[in-house]
C-alpha cells in the first residue's frame, strides 16, 4: 500500500501543470530572470513584485502585471528601488 502511494505521489508530480509564470516570456519557471525590461514598467499596470530566488545568476524581481502577465527587472536600476518602496510584495499562493 505504501508503494501504491509513493506512486500515484510521483505521477501526480510528474502531471502537475507548470505555475502561470513559466508562460511568461520573460520568467523562467526556475523562478530565475534571464531577460530583463528594457525601459521603465508604469508603475499603473504592476500589482505585486516577488524576488528571484537567491541561487539566481542575476539579483532581480519579479512584478506581476495586471492581465496575469509577468515581467523580470534587475534590482540596481533606481525606478526599480522606487517601486519596491511603494508596491506590496505578492503574497505566496502554492
Amino acid at each position: 500500500k505504501l508503494i501504491s502511494v509513493a506512486l500515484v505521489c510521483l505521477l501526480l508530480t510528474a502531471i502537475w501543470p507548470q505555475d502561470v509564470a513559466s508562460k511568461s516570456m520573460h520568467v523562467s519557471s526556475s523562478r530565475c530572470c534571464f531577460s530583463f525590461a528594457k525601459k521603465r514598467i508604469s508603475q499603473k499596470t504592476i500589482q505585486c513584485y516577488r524576488d528571484t530566488s537567491s541561487t539566481c545568476p542575476y539579483k532581480a524581481v519579479i512584478f506581476k502585471l495586471k492581465g496575469g502577465r509577468e515581467s523580470c527587472a534587475l534590482k540596481t536600476p533606481g525606478w526599480v528601488q522606487g517601486y519596491l518602496e511603494k508596491i506590496k510584495p505578492c503574497l505566496l499562493v502554492r
